[in-house]
């Protein structure tokens, strides 16, 4: 792994949407300059941030929503990077072709340069995240992305819950774990289980970052969003964005209001942590062979 020589400071934005797709635009536009004049350099935007939550129902009507990569908003997205002078992780629904779509993050380099893309590779079904619906499951692997500020390991939202998606990113080299989300709570959910959801959230991605020795950024939206269909309660989008070191340590964290968060990675810390943790040294790679297996149920 090649790290950057110098500690830079990163940014997420959280924001709740609206049905309003120019106005979502507009406002999030604004955010990111504000960030940047925060003093970051890396910006990471919540999970399909554009728009309303659309995966609470099965409409085909929202597959008006997808757009081409390159397209108007990554286009948009590039001369604004390129004029900041900043890289940004953008969340898209990509139209790859008719019938075929996915759930996209694009990374725009600081020259506002198409460094890559990520596909999203776990896809959720559950009432209100009917995502199967309308993205087909990444096909680009667990690959980083090469930026002037180095190797960004891109991942999505219901892929933080995989320990795996976290591994092979940090074993094919990348130097920051990051995380466009959209997670919230069930309106009926009593306030304990509300409280374990959360937690689990937090702490899965936490051990993310200190199973690989690596600082991890996660930017969730916020808000209350109705279920078009009327057959729930909606969603609660729940917050508490954050950015973390290679330890799991929180250096910075939100709430459940819109807000931009800011935070120093510094370059060497990785280098330091896994120094005195080596848990890549002691892998056990020749014992791994049963994570190939759906389940062992010695069948």
């Amino acid at each position: 792994m090649t790290t950057p020589s110098h500690a830079f400071t990163a940014g997420l934005i959280q924001k709740a949407c609206t049905g309003d797709r120019a106005l979502n635009q507009t406002s999030l536009d604004a955010a990111i300059r504000e960030t940047a004049a925060q003093g970051a350099r890396l910006i990471l935007l919540q999970e399909l941030h554009d728009s309303l939550y659309f995966c609470q129902t099965e409409d085909t009507e929202r597959f008006d929503l997808a757009e081409s990569i390159p397209g108007p908003s990554s286009q948009r997205l590039a001369a604004l990077a390129a004029e900041l002078n900043i890289v940004i992780v953008a969340s898209l629904f990509e139209r790859r072709a008719p019938g075929l779509y996915h759930n996209t993050a694009v990374v725009l380099d600081s020259d506002g340069s198409l460094a890559g893309r990520y596909r999203k590779m776990h896809i959720p079904d559950d009432p209100g995240y009917y995502e199967k619906f309308y993205f087909t499951p990444g096909d680009l692997g667990f690959r980083p992305i090469q930026t002037s500020l180095g190797k960004l390991g891109v991942l999505i939202c219901w892929d933080q819950w995989y320990p795996e998606a976290a591994r092979l990113m940090a074993l094919a080299g990348a130097e920051i774990l990051l995380y466009p989300t959209a997670i919230g709570w069930n309106p009926a959910d009593e306030a304990p289980e509300r409280q374990r959801q959360l937690d689990a959230w937090i702490t899965i991605q936490r051990a993310h970052a200190v199973a690989n020795g690596l600082p991890l950024i996660s930017a969730n939206r916020v808000g209350f969003e109705a279920d078009p269909s009327n057959r729930t309660q909606g969603a609660e989008f729940w917050g508490h964005s954050m950015i973390c070191g290679p330890q799991g340590e929180i250096l910075a964290q939100a709430g459940t209001d819109e807000t931009i968060l800011t935070a120093r990675i510094d370059p060497k810390r990785t280098e330091d942590v896994r120094r005195i943790w080596p848990f890549f040294r002691d892998r056990r790679i020749d014992a791994y062979g049963p994570l190939l297996t759906r389940y062992d149920d010695g069948c």
